[in-house]
């Protein structure tokens, strides 16, 4: 394929799903990822599309949302290895609450199997995908609905969170950095978001690796609230992503990779079969207490370095490549 009939395929593709990985564009042209990256700064450069970490996004920055068909179609593999890891560190009889977004969708799809659970949510696909589940139970917020993402969102979902408290959040976004967490570009389910997190003791990020490092409009969970992201492995090629999760790690955030087909999955946490605490950054305690968002956590002593997996610091004479995957293992391990 020539690079013109590649770049307005890549462009065809994006304009349909609003965001695609670039693991994704490189599947569908069948070329390489760093050629697949060379065509999106040509297009960016031209003003076609954005680029983003790990993927490419229409021209809009902060103020464009992609729809639900949009988001159902991108980055599918990596949503369904985080939605399995997820999904084991929920405990028979616990109750949580489950943001909107399609990955929060496929966590809900396995979590019809835990017996016991109560489940809160303002998405009717989170309810639609649990709505058959005879032992677990579901209780939805009020409010107006939101059609672009099927989700219920306005002071009536809020303030039916009023006066509720559960163990955990389970939360998704538009994008994730370590300078302000998780954002959204939609004003309203922002609010509702924040909503959710102040009725939760632990808050749990899934974000898959194409909205790391990616910043919209509106915050919905600080990043010292985040008590765990659940996310997949960068691309080969993706040093910034593996760098915004050392910058999360060095915030105290529990990082757990998931592998997706070409990988296995490696998670942390206190779900079933996990012991308490497994997997926290070495001299840090397992938060419980999480605070509300506006709240500033005092963190004690320098954050954790990430090793090689040797157990040697990594030093800076490392070849990128190198560096890349050593911290990927070493997140991975935790």
């Amino acid at each position: 394929m020539f690079a013109a009939e590649r770049r307005q395929l890549i462009l065809e593709m994006v304009r349909a799903n609003g965001a695609v990985s670039l693991r994704e564009l490189a599947r569908v042209v069948q070329t390489s990822e760093v050629t697949v990256r060379r065509d999106v700064r040509a297009l960016e450069a031209e003003g076609l599309l954005d680029r983003r970490h790990g993927g490419a996004v229409l021209p809009g920055g902060f103020t464009r949302e992609s729809g639900f068909p949009q988001k159902s179609l991108s980055a599918t593999a990596e949503k369904t290895a985080i939605a399995d890891l997820a999904a084991s560190l929920v405990e028979e009889g616990e109750a949580i609450v489950v943001g909107a977004g399609t990955t929060t969708q496929e966590l809900a799809r396995r979590l019809a199997r835990v017996p016991g659970l109560t489940v809160v949510t303002n998405s009717l696909l989170v309810a639609q995908a649990l709505a058959h589940a005879n032992r677990v139970e579901v209780v939805m917020t009020g409010g107006t609905l939101r059609g672009s993402n099927y989700a219920l969102v306005g002071s009536g979902a809020e303030q039916s969170l009023q006066g509720l408290r559960v163990s955990r959040a389970f939360l998704s976004g538009s994008g994730l950095t370590a300078e302000r967490g998780l954002s959204t570009s939609n004003m309203l389910s922002a609010s509702v978001d924040r909503a959710l997190v102040q009725a939760a003791s632990e808050v749990v990020v899934l974000a898959d690796h194409t909205k790391l490092g990616t910043d919209t409009m509106f915050q919905t969970v600080p990043t010292d609230v985040i008590m765990r992201l659940v996310t997949d492995e960068p691309p080969a090629h993706d040093d910034r992503a593996a760098t915004e999760l050392q910058a999360l790690a060095d915030q105290g955030v529990q990082i757990a990779v998931a592998g997706t087909a070409t990988g296995a999955g490696t998670g942390t946490g206190t779900g079933a079969g996990g012991a308490a605490g497994e997997g926290v950054p070495p001299g840090r305690q397992p938060r419980r207490d999480v605070p509300l968002p506006g709240q500033r956590r005092t963190r004690g002593g320098p954050g954790p370095q990430l090793r090689s997996a040797a157990g040697g610091a990594l030093s800076g004479d490392q070849g990128p490549g190198t560096e890349r995957a050593a911290r990927v293992a070493d997140l991975r391990r935790r």
